[in-house]
């Protein structure tokens, strides 16, 4: 069997301006990871006051999940790594606290103890095949913080620059993202490379907690003979380094989207060679005479909640992408019925 596992938290990184687009406000945008664990599972929020948007009014990608989701029948799990609003979605709970301010000197004291929880519960799910997702707002710049703090900033890096990672956001603020993680590097008292071979010690000084909680999750898995994919950009590259600096050398996949595969800020094949990565890029087709689909190909929103990951499973169960498109139609519309909150169009 296989089973998508969403591993949900949030980091108060962002909420540093100009960071993530992953919410309409920085106000709403901490309810975002618990709206996304209800839209996962419901299909349309329950308990949180909001529907995850942008700025521009772009959705969550967990429209595009809950449409495939919704065709394959799909097993899903959500994880609590980090929430800091409740969700009416059911939950694992591991330990895991939301992540304070990347640019504190201790902003994911949580994360040894949820990484090891994490990998417990890995280790016990009796599944063939897992494929391990994150929403946490703000995850592409602690994603950066853990890969500098393991030594491996230009492991994404196009043409050997240090320090790129994706973003939810048309214009990547990669130069923010390394002030922001040059600041957290001081404050924690590493050095780049430090933490090379510890990625505990990166994920809580550099880190969020559901990025914990993906790569202690994933290294359970691994343990237990599972098939291991990483559902997701960037962040869950980053997650494949802390298992290779933990030792993981078993195989590890990394499912994406083709949003994610043609960002100019990154250079995914070296990051699959570099980490020993089999990747996997599916392109939905989203066309522009839709608002969701319309803000995506803008370049928002690239990847999250297991977007890329549910996809390639769509397209390996020989779901035509058309009927993927007319499922995001059919969840965008139910959530705007049936939460009398109205989602801007981009």
């Amino acid at each position: 069997m296989t089973r998508l596992v969403l591993c949900a938290g949030i980091t108060r990184t962002a909420e540093i301006d100009g960071i993530s687009a992953a919410g309409a406000d920085p106000e709403l945008m901490v309810h975002t990871p618990s709206a996304d664990s209800e839209i996962l599972t419901y299909g349309r929020t329950v308990r949180s006051p909001v529907v995850p948007v942008s700025p521009t009014g772009c959705p969550t990608p967990a429209v595009v999940t809950r449409a495939v989701v919704e065709r394959l029948g799909l097993e899903t799990t959500v994880v609590d790594a980090g929430l800091a609003e409740p969700t009416g979605a059911p939950t694992v709970t591991v330990g895991a606290n939301p992540g304070r301010d990347v640019r504190e000197s201790d902003p994911v004291p949580s994360a040894p103890g949820a990484f090891a929880a994490a990998r417990q519960f890995g280790r016990a799910l009796p599944d063939d095949e897992l494929f391990v997702s994150e929403t946490v707002p703000g995850g592409t710049t602690t994603a950066l913080g853990v890969l500098t703090a393991l030594g491996e900033a230009d492991v994404l890096g196009t043409s050997g620059e240090a320090g790129a990672v994706s973003s939810s956001l048309p214009e990547n603020p990669l130069g923010l993202k390394r002030e922001v993680v040059a600041e957290s590097l001081a404050a924690s008292g590493l050095s780049p490379g430090e933490a090379a071979g510890e990625p505990t010690v990166a994920l809580r000084r550099a880190g969020d907690p559901a990025l914990a909680v993906v790569a202690g999750l994933a290294a359970g898995a691994l343990e237990t003979d599972t098939a291991v994919t990483l559902a997701g950009g960037t962040q869950l590259v980053a997650a494949a380094a802390c298992l290779r600096h933990g030792g993981y050398d078993r195989r590890l996949s990394l499912a994406t989207t083709s949003f994610v595969a043609e960002d100019p800020s990154i250079d995914l094949d070296r990051a699959a060679d570099a980490l020993d990565l089999s990747v996997t890029v599916t392109d939905p087709g989203f066309t522009d005479d839709h608002p969701a689909m319309a803000a995506y190909n803008a370049g928002e929103a690239k990847e999250g909640v297991g977007m890329g990951g549910a996809l390639a499973l769509a397209e390996r169960a020989s779901v035509p992408m058309a009927d993927v498109r007319s499922g995001v139609r059919d969840v965008y519309d139910r959530l705007l019925a049936e939460t009398d909150r109205e989602v801007p169009a981009p």
